[in-house]
């Protein structure tokens, strides 16, 4: 069966709409998210006049164009039903998110800049609303405390506000010169941030703001098109995750890693194999992008599942083909003249002039890399000097806040989410009889999340959180809320009740999000005696002090006037809650990323030379269940395939950017332990790549490369042939070169990267038509240059004499 179809009805574009020409998705552009702070935006938050908005965030796309590089000269831009046209010519484009201030530079003109020099043209997404696994969606939070505000609706005070913020971001850019015309690098603009997926609980004030944002984004004559992303099912690939630093995490729960399984690793590093398959899939696509964006296209259906879409130029005859494959068994397909093709379960092939293959999305032709985290080789384990210091806790056992009301209110609101922690305080008077005429005595809290540490007459009677480890309790959809209930001892007289609340990230998705509550929020709070309430304090007076006092001395900061609170001891206190630590390390040698490795701690957060590593939580155990043996990516998308790291610690490693040591190469480590933990084992390490693999069909090239400045050592396998295995466990098929080590030696050895024809003519082998020949090799990296590789070996021959 075939249907054919004109250019005006092909897509080539997804998950968007371009305003205000056509509502057609342009399919070349991937949606992604980057969230915006400090610098001139967040220097305008102190003239409300400016922008009242600078609180919250923007979004960038980074586009790769492998065959257009950008130049300080204007560029026009426009778009039809087929395509973003720049400069007059149809393109499809390449994007993918890079977070920036996951990647720690704070200035985003320069941000832009960097991507203009690296060759890259810009997709700015204003937002304001980013979602992004950012706290709060990226709005900040004394928006929402403005009285009458409604977020994301049709609602004055908010479009007000949005209008400000989406001026003022422009009017930065339009001053730098960063739009195309002015030859700069941002090639299109996006309002709103899938709203698509939430306007139906909003009715027809969703409606009526959706249309607005597409007027007041349209006025502000920026020289490009506006898009915005709407469909549900748009994709969301990230290029470079990045890391939480700070208190950014949304979720809640969120880790302060945001690797995000993108092609670059939180770190920097190619996530090899998907960085190189990623690369080879858009140098293909490259290569018919004339024809898909200007040609007529035709599809065929063989049988179920097993398709075939044909695009044609009519003007040249030049054709470009996509063979699919959604069944779970691998296909053979015969296009007659255009050869016999077999598809792998679950693929995707593209034919050059429809009878030439370039690629298939299951034929995985590029290395594996084995990250390890290690002790750099230069580096010597060194036992860490701890120094240690109590949150002071005096004043806020005894029942003495800084404000007080009589209900329990709602946390994001009364701290303005400038801290995870707020104090509720309160005082009970009994008397004899009282005491007498109930037993068994329990405190109950109900708390809308997301911990709670609850002191009765200064004394811990325990800890709660809405997730607990070894999915001991666990989340009910976007609930978080939960029932705190412990035995108390109670005295005659005045008892003291003194709860404290912390958060771990804010809601950052879903209608009406932003309202949600967390903390105490409304209660209850029951003294309970044989499982009946008897004394209910929800409308108690309540006093109330905003985070912790360590925050407000600062103790997170080595230059702090309170820093001498630190105290050495012959015996470190550890497994003691509410405690800070702090150490010193020297920089770890070489360039490679740097991590610190917090296991034995348990709940709290890290500084590096007074500078945010974000939450740690190591103690909170994934599942362990769920992991299977082997990972099978065929069939429809399903967040469960595939899942690692069962029964291990949701995070162990933290990264430290190397901008945030000092350049002297010693540095600060402080500590805020929550729960209890051991900074005894605490280290520092690198991220390196150790082990490389490779994997590829005959008539592809192997390309094998170590990174930071590492060159390849070894070769511990090598197999031309019908070689079997995975990487670390490869094997000898029943077909091979004898010739292969050595080949590959030659080649690689010595250098930090090399290229091998995966050919029978390269390893002097003749090639079986019964058989796929390919090409298997295990390398190792080392941190030694081609010139000490000789020097090495005799060191380790010395060694072992």
């Amino acid at each position: 069966m075939e249907q054919k179809t004109g250019i005006e009805d092909r897509r080539v574009c997804l998950g968007c709409k371009i305003i205000p020409r056509t509502t057609t998705p342009l399919r070349g552009y991937i949606r992604v998210g980057c969230p915006l702070r400090n610098s001139r935006i967040h220097q305008a938050k102190q003239a409300e006049s400016e922008m009242k908005l600078s609180g919250s965030q923007i979004e960038i796309l980074l586009i790769a164009s492998l065959a257009l590089l950008c130049s300080s000269s204007a560029i026009t831009v426009d778009y039809d039903s087929n395509a973003v046209i720049i400069n007059g010519e149809r393109k499809i484009i390449f994007a993918g998110a890079i977070h920036y201030p996951r990647s720690t530079p704070e200035d985003i003109v320069k941000f832009f800049k960097l991507a203009q020099e690296a060759g890259l043209h810009v997709i700015l997404r204003i937002g304001p609303y980013v979602c992004a696994e950012w706290s709060y969606g990226g709005f900040p939070m004394w928006l929402h405390n403005i009285p009458g505000i409604e977020l994301r609706t049709d609602n004055e005070i908010y479009k007000n506000e949005m209008q400000i913020f989406t001026t003022k971001i422009v009017d930065v850019c339009k001053e730098a010169k960063l739009f195309a015309p002015q030859g700069g690098p941002i090639i299109l603009a996006q309002i709103e941030n899938e709203y698509g997926n939430v306007m139906g609980p909003y009715g027809d004030a969703g409606r009526r703001y959706v249309n607005w944002c597409a007027q007041m984004a349209v006025g502000q004559n920026v020289g490009v098109p506006w898009i915005m992303c709407q469909q549900s099912n748009a994709p969301q690939p990230m290029y470079h995750g990045g890391t939480n630093f700070g208190r950014t995490a949304g979720g809640p729960y969120i880790t302060t890693s945001y690797d995000y399984n993108a092609p670059l690793d939180e770190y920097g590093n190619l996530n090899q194999p998907k960085w190189g398959h990623l690369k080879q899939l858009h140098e293909a696509i490259k290569q018919g992008e004339r024809i898909l964006t200007n040609g007529t296209v035709t599809s065929k259906n063989f049988w179920g599942g097993v398709d075939q879409t044909e695009y044609t130029n009519q003007g040249t005859g030049e054709r470009f083909c996509f063979l699919s494959n959604t069944n779970m068994e691998e296909a053979n397909v015969d296009l007659g003249q255009d050869g016999k093709y077999s598809l792998p379960a679950w693929s995707v092939t593209i034919l050059q002039d429809c009878n030439k293959e370039i690629y298939n999305t299951a034929k995985v032709n590029t290395q594996t890399s084995i990250m390890v985290k290690k002790l750099h080789e230069e580096d010597k384990p060194v036992q860490l000097s701890w120094t240690w210091a109590p949150e002071p806790m005096k004043g806020v056992l005894q029942g003495k806040g800084r404000f007080r009301a009589t209900e329990l209110l709602e946390q994001k609101e009364t701290t303005v989410d400038t801290t995870d922690y707020l104090w509720y305080m309160t005082s009970v008077n009994l008397n004899e009889t009282t005491l007498k005429k109930w037993t068994n005595v329990t405190l109950r809290v109900g708390t809308r999340g997301h911990a709670l540490h609850a002191y009765v007459n200064k004394k811990e009677i325990g800890t709660q959180f809405s997730k607990q480890a070894n999915a001991q309790q666990s989340v009910k959809g976007d609930d978080y809320s939960f029932l705190f209930e412990k035995p108390v001892t109670l005295t005659s007289g005045t008892n003291t009740i003194s709860l404290l609340s912390a958060t771990v990230g804010l809601a950052n998705y879903g209608q009406y999000y932003d309202k949600k509550p967390v903390g105490i929020a409304e209660g209850p709070v029951q003294l309970v005696a044989n499982g009946k309430p008897f004394m209910d304090l929800t409308s108690y007076q309540w006093s109330y002090k905003i985070g912790l006092s360590g925050e407000a001395k600062r103790y997170n900061d080595p230059h702090s006037p309170h820093a001498s609170k630190f105290t050495a001891s012959d015996n470190l206190p550890t497994g003691r809650a509410m405690t800070w630590y702090k150490t010193t390390f020297a920089s770890p040698s070489g360039t490679e990323p740097v991590v610190v490795d917090l296991l034995g701690m348990g709940k709290g957060h890290a500084w590096v030379n007074g500078k945010s590593l974000g939450r740690f939580w190591p103690t909170q155990i994934a599942d362990a269940k769920g992991c299977p043996d082997t990972c099978d990516y065929r069939g429809s998308y399903n967040g469960d395939k595939c899942v690692t790291n069962c029964g291990n610690p949701s995070q162990r490693w933290y990264h430290i950017p190397r901008s945030y040591l000092n350049k002297d190469g010693q540095n600060t480590l402080i500590l805020f332990e929550e729960v209890g933990g051991n900074p005894t084992n605490v280290s520092f390490q690198i991220v390196a790549v150790e082990t490389i693999c490779g994997n590829a069909y005959e008539g592809s090239t192997l390309e094998l490369s170590c990174e930071g400045g590492r060159t390849i050592s070894d070769i511990e396998f090598a197999s031309y042939g019908d070689p079997e295995g995975t990487c670390g466990a490869f094997m000898k098929g029943s077909f091979y070169a004898t010739r292969s080590a050595a080949v590959v030696e030659k080649a690689c050895v010595g250098k930090q990267s090399c290229g091998i024809l995966v050919s029978g003519e390269t390893f002097g082998l003749t090639k079986r038509s019964d058989i796929a020949n390919r090409l298997a090799v295990q390398a190792v990296c080392t941190g030694y240059i081609d010139n000490d590789l000789e020097s090495l070996k005799n060191k380790n021959n010395n060694s072992k004499q």
